[in-house]
């Protein structure tokens, strides 16, 4: 692999042109993506103050009657974004569980499959769970099952 690094002190923001075959490509966009979204934190509210939470410690979002509500292991915070507005701004890790929540990836601990209704999502270091939709099981196992052996 190839690296070269020119140093602009005219651009706004850091910019990053990767060139080789899509696989390899893919696999950095992936890991360069999840290196920034560590250090990104969202504006949540609780109790009159707004708390500045990095989305990795995030475990999942969730929408009940207009509300968008922020999962971490130990609390729970609102934050005036819906979810479609999140996946926008959210790192890769982050992917939809359900039509009404989204899920932290990174904070997956196991998953009880069921194929009659919604499979159980549980997640590290928390006895929080989370519902996961018929449709979206497969896409989520398939993006989980990156890297393992076949």
């Amino acid at each position: 692999m190839k690296i070269c690094i020119d140093i602009d002190e005219s651009l706004p923001e850091p910019e990053i042109a990767i060139r080789g075959r899509s696989e390899d490509v893919a696999k950095l966009q992936t890991a360069i993506l999840a290196a920034v979204g560590k250090t990104q934190k969202l504006a949540l509210l609780r109790d009159g103050r707004e708390f500045f939470v990095p989305t990795a410690n995030i475990l999942f979002f969730d929408s009940v009657d207009g509300k968008t509500w922020v999962h971490t292991a130990k609390n729970i915070y609102e934050i005036r974004l819906r979810l479609y507005e999140l996946e926008q701004i959210l790192p890769p890790s982050f992917a939809r569980a359900s039509k009404s929540a989204i899920l932290n990836t990174a904070q997956i601990w196991s998953i009880r499959r069921n194929l009659a209704g919604p499979s159980i999502v549980q997640f590290r270091e928390s006895s929080k769970q989370i519902s996961l939709s018929r449709s979206f099981y497969k896409p989520l196992i398939e993006r989980l099952s990156i890297g393992k052996p076949k």
